[in-house]
């Protein structure tokens, strides 16, 4: 039986089956980057919702797995080495599975490093820009009278946007014509901003007819449909 009890996250999410790759995370676009990659990989996982309402997050036992207290993070008890293996960071976390499965990161250098590039590509600037533009538009900025901030984020996303139409405008997936980790991480990105932020409009959503046509074929795979749910509620 493999032991995670030297893990304190454990005891405040106990694990039921401990030879599972544990998954701590909401369906939020970062969280649910790595439940489609497991969706996408089938390992073997057991997902633990860490409810923000009540600030799990914040909690000690949380923190002992990411100081940075922020979905998502595993622990996978079949890691390097035969050791278990505690990972936090999105992009880490998908470059680690893939990796670890073989599946979505060409083995390839040049292809390697060429996903790679457009990975960092979500993690420094539609991530964040996507996330403020949120924040002023449908949160506690839309109360700002100055919107001087909130278009200083909806001119950058849409320059995101353009970046990304231009690659899709001739491959078939972000990164070329292979389905890849860059696009596990930038489409629920690209699917938060329309629906839960409800930015569509906003940002001019229509005129990047190449973006919506690879979301909809990526909110198509069955995997993508599954991940997107996890984990659920309580």
């Amino acid at each position: 039986m493999i032991d995670l009890a030297d893990f304190p996250v454990t005891r405040k999410w106990p694990a039921r089956h401990p030879e599972r790759l544990q998954l701590y995370s909401l369906p939020t676009p970062n969280g649910v980057k790595v439940s489609i990659m497991l969706e996408e990989t089938g390992l073997p996982y057991e997902a633990h919702r860490v409810d923000f309402a009540r600030q799990e997050q914040l909690s000690s036992e949380f923190r002992s797995l990411n100081p940075n207290n922020k979905i998502p993070a595993i622990i996978d008890p079949n890691g390097p080495g035969g050791k278990a293996l505690a990972l936090f960071e999105s992009g880490a976390i998908l470059l680690y599975l893939a990796e670890k499965t073989g599946r979505f990161l060409p083995a390839e250098p040049a292809g390697r490093y060429h996903v790679i590039q457009w990975l960092m590509f979500q993690m420094g600037g539609i991530g964040p820009m996507f996330g403020q533009l949120g924040f002023f538009h449908r949160f506690d900025g839309r109360e700002f009278e100055d919107k001087r901030p909130r278009d200083r984020y909806v001119a950058e996303s849409r320059r995101l946007l353009g970046v990304l139409e231009g690659q899709l405008s001739h491959h078939a997936w972000v990164a070329g014509e292979d389905y890849s980790i860059a696009d596990i991480a930038i489409f629920p990105w690209v699917r938060n901003l329309i629906g839960f932020y409800e930015a569509g409009e906003l940002v001019g959503i229509k005129q990047f007819p190449a973006v919506t046509g690879a979301l909809e074929r990526f909110i198509a795979r069955p995997a993508v449909a599954r991940g997107l749910q996890i984990p659920q509620a309580a």
